[in-house]
C-alpha cells in the first residue's frame, strides 16, 4: 500500500498570474476590470449639490479591481486603464487623454492608483483569505489603498507639478473629495464581498482536492 498523498490546501495559491487556464482567466479578468475602469470613468460625475464636489467614479473602479482581484491583478487592470490613457484614448477625467494629463496637476492621483491598488489589494486578498471577506475588512482595504496612498499621490503631485504649498495642496485636493470617496469605499466593499460571496474562488483558488489513497 502507498500512503496517501498530503491533503491539498484549501488556500494554497492565490492572486498571483496563473499559467495555462489560469493564465488565460487571469488575463480575462485583468481585461474587463480595465474595462470597468474606462466605462466608469466615461460616466459623467454625480452631482451632491451643496454637499460637496461631484463625485466621479473612476476611482470607484480602480478600488473594484483591486478589492475583487488582488494586489497584482488589480494593479494589472488599473495599468491597461493608465496606458490606454496614456495612448491617446479619452478615458481620463473629462475625457482627457495622453502623456500630458500625466505631467499636469493632477498626475500624483493617477500614479497613486497603482501603488494604491497594490496596499487595497494586499489587505482584501488577507481578509478574503482569513475571514472570507469580511465587510469591515474588505472598508479598510478600500480606505487604505483608494484613499490614503491615492491622495498621498495626488498630494504630491500638487506640491511638485500645481506649486501648491502643502496645506494649500490639502485644502484644494483631499478635503473636498474625502466625502464623496468615503461613500465610494464603502461601496466598493459592499459591490466586492458580494462578488467573493458569489465566486469565492476569484481571488483565493481553491486547490482540487486530493484523490483517496489505492490499494495496490
Amino acid at each position: 500500500m502507498t500512503p496517501s498523498p498530503a491533503p491539498a490546501s484549501h488556500d494554497d495559491a492565490s492572486d498571483g498570474l496563473g499559467t495555462g487556464a489560469g493564465a488565460g482567466r487571469d488575463v480575462a479578468l485583468v481585461a474587463v476590470f480595465a474595462a470597468l475602469v474606462v466605462v466608469l470613468a466615461l460616466v459623467p460625475a454625480v452631482p451632491v449639490g451643496a454637499a460637496g464636489v461631484p463625485i466621479s467614479l473612476q476611482t470607484l473602479g480602480v478600488m473594484l479591481a483591486a478589492l475583487v482581484l488582488g494586489p497584482w491583478r488589480g494593479l494589472a487592470a488599473v495599468a491597461v486603464y493608465v496606458a490606454l490613457g496614456a495612448a491617446g484614448l479619452p478615458v481620463f477625467a473629462q475625457g482627457a487623454a495622453g502623456l500630458g494629463v500625466l505631467a499636469g496637476p493632477t498626475a500624483g492621483y493617477i500614479f497613486g492608483w497603482l501603488p494604491g491598488s497594490v496596499v487595497t489589494g494586499v489587505v482584501a486578498l488577507l481578509a478574503v483569505r482569513r475571514t472570507r471577506g469580511r465587510l469591515p475588512l474588505l472598508i479598510l482595504a478600500g480606505a487604505l489603498g483608494g484613499v490614503v496612498v491615492t491622495y498621498l499621490g495626488g498630494w504630491l503631485g500638487l506640491v511638485l507639478l500645481a506649486g501648491l504649498s502643502p496645506v494649500e495642496a490639502v485644502v484644494a485636493g483631499v478635503l473636498p473629495y474625502l466625502p464623496g470617496d468615503g461613500v465610494k469605499v464603502v461601496l466598493a466593499a459592499f459591490v466586492a464581498a458580494s462578488v467573493h460571496r458569489a465566486f469565492p474562488d476569484i481571488l483565493v483558488r481553491r486547490a482540487a482536492p486530493a484523490e483517496p489513497a489505492t490499494a495496490r
